[in-house]
């Protein structure tokens, strides 16, 4: 992510992130606003890493929307390793 943004930016695109990845993923309904946070957090590093080893470039660092798009694939990611999880104790 841009360093510019600092730690509200962060918080805020993970909020965002988290909440429209657990849109997509169909678990909006069972997390809470916290979780979203955390999710969309942990989903913008993941996403980093993702496009680091895919593209060979971390897409995050092109600007807001990009940051965005990578927390976005971070978070789906994540929600989808916790449902195989998840899936896998039950």
């Amino acid at each position: 992510m841009n360093p510019a943004l600092g730690y509200l930016g962060w918080i805020v695109i993970g909020a965002l992130a988290g909440w429209i990845g657990s849109k997509l993923m169909g678990t909006d309904g069972r997390q809470g606003a916290l979780a979203n946070v955390v999710i969309g957090i942990i989903g913008a590093f993941v996403g980093g890493f993702v496009t680091q080893r895919v593209f060979g470039d971390n897409l995050g660092n092109n600007g807001l929307i990009a940051s965005f798009g990578v927390a976005l694939l971070g978070s789906c990611i994540v929600i989808f390793l916790w449902k195989v999880v998840s899936r896998a104790r039950t």
